[in-house]
């Protein structure tokens, strides 16, 4: 039997390595930056689009806010052992707004979360590559996307759309209009207004609409997995629910 016997430096690199690797612990949390950036933005327009980047992300709309301004705050926490510092940087591009965290190397370990506090009246859009996003407050428009993360939405009345290729989707909302699609993970809506449309789909999830009681024109559809509609039906109705996935449960029921 042969052993690969590696060269004095490789073996000291990798113990290098091993002790560093022991050294830094647990996972960074971006929760233990105790003393996070502040700054304020300027913005054009009546939609603001938010571009960020492994980062989670709590938005809100705040009554006490400057109108075409935005108040963000940054926790960050995190290292790197070998190679360039972390770097996280922000700015305001007309009404985009760019949150990006630069972390690599060997043992890189960083964690971001950023708070955007956006005025009353504007309409969000929000683009994640990486990291949870959490909305609440919102009357206009909310349009979220992330590639991966899990979406959260609470307390907003204005047209909703989420989508995340890998993350659950939860809406607890008074909106008529609700857009929801995630290619895996469940999806589940809580609706406290009587809704004009509610689209949702999951490619791998369960899927759980509750709704007002009222009559609605119901679509709900599973490959894989059992569908239970209790609200009253009737395809004459202006309500529309479309609810459908591909492996798991569909339910759509009235809200307790």
């Amino acid at each position: 039997m042969s052993r690969r016997i590696l060269p004095v430096r490789a073996l000291a690199t990798a113990g290098a390595i091993a002790v560093l690797v022991a050294g830094l612990g647990a996972c960074a949390s971006a929760d233990e930056d105790k003393d996070p950036d502040h700054r304020t933005f300027a913005f054009q327009g009546s939609t603001l689009t938010i571009d960020a980047d492994d980062s989670g992300l709590e938005i809100v709309a705040a009554d006490g806010n400057p109108s075409g301004k935005a108040e963000v705050t940054r926790w960050f926490q995190g290292s790197v052992a070998i190679g360039s510092d972390p770097e996280v940087t922000w700015s305001m591009d007309g009404d985009r707004l760019k949150l990006r965290t630069h972390c690599t190397g060997v043992v890189a370990d960083c964690a971001t979360k950023h708070r955007v506090e956006v005025p009353r009246g504007v309409a969000v859009k929000v683009r994640s590559d990486d990291g949870s996003v959490r909305a609440r407050g919102f009357r206009d428009g909310l349009e979220i996307r992330t590639a991966d993360g899990s979406v959260r939405v609470s307390d907003s009345s204005g047209p909703l759309e989420m989508h995340s290729d890998d993350g659950s989707l939860r809406a607890d909302v008074s909106a008529r209009q609700v857009k929801a699609s995630t290619r895996d993970g469940s999806v589940r809506l809580v609706l406290a207004t009587v809704p004009d449309l509610v689209e949702t789909r999951s490619d791998d999830g369960s899927v759980t609409v509750s709704l007002p009681r009222e009559t609605y024109k119901v679509s709900a559809e599973s490959d894989d997995g059992s569908v239970d509609v209790s609200v009253p039906r009737d395809d004459a109705s202006s309500h529309v629910v479309n609810a459908r996935t591909q492996d798991g449960e569909v339910t759509v029921r009235t809200a307790n």
